[in-house]
């Protein structure tokens, strides 16, 4: 009997063992293929892994009941990336390919209509498994005659039914109307959401204040959101034809003959800021398109990637071109999903770290622009690096791996240094663009007049806007106060369910938790009793009211930040408008750091550039370094020169001096010697063991002792330094007390051989939750 591994990528996700059908031929069936088995009393979609010998002994094997499809919708080599994927993060293949594949490929209710009298004209699964052997065999030359087909029922429509917010707040709501305030707060914070889960999360007696806000034009009922729309993506579009700079015509040269090589090594394409990576990577696309091979072109943000693909569009109008990214709707996502399964000629691919997981076939090209980005790890279900899937990628379908920077990841520049990778260089940058001159202005010395601007970076300011110039000023911290003091009892406004400082939102009168989202009508009574509060700090809402009120009248001031942004569109809004020069100054977090160009920029301001170099976090000279380069870059990219002014209380630290030479090469090598030193990545493989337990257990701390014993005892076998456990950086999270642990190995096998020890080792422990990440972005 022919026997077969299937994955379920829905509960339980298990890979389970069936029996190949009997009314279908031994060599009907394929791995990857989707098919329908019997679970209990129901049927449920699987994923056909492999063939396999071992029968249960005594064991009776269910059949599969029938394929969903007629070819695979997977083929061999994505199946390999998903088992890679499961081995890696130690995880059921299920619940891997839960991750992969669009919802709709893996929750649909498959039923089947037939087209013959001697049966009805749908059945459903369960239906196929009370029918007898003859009437399957039926069945089965209905299904090869093509008439006998899959029908996948779609969500009802009013599941696709979403709510939008129509404007930011303040929002035009009485005080008292507490239901419309609750509504509005949670559609701020979770984005457009689908009526019936409104109705789960805030109950049933919402619909009347969401009918009354759709009246009143606040909120809109609409269709599945589509962020990011390409063609409102406001970035330069770059020439049809431009000429390559010297710089770029020897890194292609040597690029190309890297893809044309029958195993193509990875490539670091090292260019600063303006030096015009994007063209040689439309370039490297041109080659692998003549050689019929596709090719994946991402971005670590969606801003970034819509701009990326106005570039392929206007470079390649005649190409299959598609925009991918986890915002999309469901519809357009699996639209792009079964476009990259049809064998119809190459195709470039523009979008995000999910763009990985497209069965895109005969990859000849894979380039992950922005490195360095911590975008490019997801931390959230499925923790992965795009970086390692693109590895792996690469060698399966013998393309090139190309990793584009400014400001390298150590681990990257480190691998090129040593020859596991190649690398290009391009110093300068491409046409009349000159890199930034930086400045540092030491806050011990001058302090802050213009909100938290010095004397010297406010008549800097002043002096671009009264030339018609732009400005960008990045302050790394939203609101409009990080913290909220009470003068009374001496205490900070603190988050109940994460123990950390409420910060203060003036738009929205309301003091909110960044990390849970809990949030709290300001003003409100401290626990002692008393409303008189001092809001302590500045966040880019109160730079942004108070350059209204210093720069010369008119000035347009704007404000890109995640509160800002939250409305679909309205990134590209801001985008469209300060290009556009309807304003002359942009104040914004990170997000504004890289990737834009905007030639009438001549100033960049860093209020506070000390804000990550003190964080708990290896990596935190390093992150500040590729942030303050990056948005340095804004600066200086047209005709005119450009300034950048960094203000800091510790103008002696080492980052500093590398940072206003632009020199990459001389912070690595200095940074590089404290990794040695510490034992930190690249010299060493590193895993974080994240353990949480609800705040009210007062035992949980001892039980982590206990738990985190053994795995002591197994790192020591192993050869595996075990740090910790300690608390996490945020205590509390969401009403969970957080620890720690650092493992420290020679390579991930033992790392997670370790970590195995401890997740066997927790059936005693319920209440505690485990994680691994390994390679960890995020430490806090």
């Amino acid at each position: 009997m022919k026997l077969w591994h299937v994955a379920l990528p829905c509960a339980p996700f298990q890979t389970l063992t069936y029996a190949h059908p009997s009314c279908f031929p031994a060599d009907s069936l394929q791995p990857g293929q989707r098919v329908l088995v019997p679970l209990g009393r129901s049927t449920r979609l699987g994923v056909l892994v492999r063939e396999t010998d071992d029968a249960p002994e005594g064991v009776t094997l269910k059949e599969i009941v029938w394929p969903a499809e007629q070819s695979p919708l997977l083929d061999e080599r994505y199946m390999k990336l998903a088992e890679n994927l499961a081995a890696r993060q130690m995880l059921p293949l299920g619940r891997i390919l839960e991750v992969l594949l669009p919802h709709g490929f893996r929750t649909v209710k498959i039923s089947f209509r037939l087209f013959d009298k001697e049966f009805p004209s749908r059945m459903s699964g369960i239906e196929l498994t009370r029918c007898s052997a003859e009437e399957r065999v039926r069945l089965h030359e209905l299904w090869t005659e093509g008439k006998m087909q899959v029908s996948a029922k779609r969500v009802a429509q009013k599941e696709q039914e979403y709510c939008f917010l129509t404007q930011d707040p303040p929002w035009p709501v009485r005080p008292s109307a507490k239901r419309q305030k609750k509504l509005l707060e949670y559609l701020w914070e979770h984005g457009p959401t689908p009526r019936p889960a409104l109705t789960r999360e805030l109950g049933a007696d919402v619909s009347t204040p969401l009918k009354t806000l759709v009246t009143n034009g606040v909120i809109r009922l609409g269709a599945a959101p589509q962020y990011g729309d390409p063609e409102d993506c406001a970035c330069e579009r770059i020439p049809d034809t431009p000429a390559l700079s010297g710089e770029q015509a020897t890194s292609l040269e040597q690029l190309l003959g890297a893809m044309r090589s029958e195993h193509p090594k990875p490539h670091l394409v090292f260019g600063v800021t303006g030096s015009g990576k994007t063209l040689v990577y439309l370039k490297l696309a041109e080659e692998a398109l003549s050689q019929g091979k596709s090719v994946l072109l991402l971005a670590p943000e969606v801003a970034l990637a819509c701009h990326l693909y106005r570039a392929v569009k206007t470079h390649f109008p005649d190409r299959d071109v598609l925009l991918y990214h986890g915002y999309q709707g469901p519809a357009t996502r699996e639209t792009s999903f079964l476009s990259c399964t049809a064998e119809n000629g190459p195709k470039i691919i523009v979008g995000t770290r999910s763009a990985l997981f497209l069965p895109v076939p005969r990859l000849g090209l894979i380039v992950l622009d922005e490195e360095h980005d911590g975008s490019f790890k997801q931390e959230e279900r499925m923790p992965y690096q795009a970086k390692e899937v693109a590895h792996f990628r690469a060698c399966s379908d013998r393309a090139l791996l190309v990793l584009g920077s400014a400001t390298p990841d150590l681990k990257t520049f480190q691998a090129a240094r040593q020859g596991a990778i190649s690398s290009v260089t391009m110093e300068h940058r491409v046409g009349a663009g000159t890199l930034p001159d930086i400045t540092l202005v030491d806050l011990r010395v001058e302090k802050e007049s213009v909100g938290p601007l010095t004397p010297t970076a406010a008549e800097a300011l002043r002096h671009v806007v009264e030339k018609g110039e732009q400005a960008i000023i990045m302050l790394n911290r939203r609101g409009y106060a990080p913290l909220v003091y009470c003068l009374d009892c001496h205490s900070v406004m603190r988050c109940p369910h994460c123990d950390v400082g409420l910060t203060y939102h003036k738009n929205r009168e309301q003091l909110v938790c960044h990390y849970c989202g809990y949030s709290l009508d300001f003003p409100c009574r401290c626990t002692c009793g008393s409303s008189n509060f001092l809001p302590m700090g500045e966040g880019t809402e109160s730079i942004e009211e108070t350059l209204s009120t210093v720069l010369p009248a008119g000035t347009g001031v704007l404000r890109m930040d995640r509160d800002s942004t939250r409305r679909p569109g309205r990134m590209e809004e801001i985008l469209d408008a300060f290009a556009r020069q309807e304003a002359q100054v942009l104040v914004g977090t990170q997000m504004l750091s890289k990737g834009h160009h905007f030639p009438n920029v001549t100033l960049v301001a860093v209020p506070d550039g000390d804000m990550g170099l003190n964080l708990p976090d290896y990596r935190a000279a390093e992150r500040t370094f590729q942030l303050l380069v990056q948005v340095a870059g804004r600066a200086g990219r047209g005709e005119k020169p450009g300034n950048v002014l960094i203000q800091t209380r510790d103008p002696e630290h080492y980052c500093w001096k590398y940072v206003r030479e632009n020199d990459y090469a001389g912070f690595f090598e200095h940074e590089v010697v404290l990794r040695k030193k510490y034992a930190y990545p690249p010299f060493v493989h590193l895993g974080l063991v994240r353990m949480n337990y609800p705040k009210e257990w007062e035992d949980g701390e001892a039980r982590i002792m206990d738990l985190v014993q053994g795995l002591c005892e197994a790192g020591a076998r192993l050869g595996v330094r075990v740090l910790g456990p300690a608390p996490a950086p945020i205590a509390q999270l969401r009403g969970r007390k957080r620890f720690q642990c650092l493992l420290k190995g020679k390579d991930w096998p033992s790392i997670r051989k370790v970590y195995a020890h401890l997740y066997n080792s927790l059936s005693r422990y319920t209440k505690i939750r485990l994680s691994l990440d390994l390679d960890p972005v995020n430490m806090l």
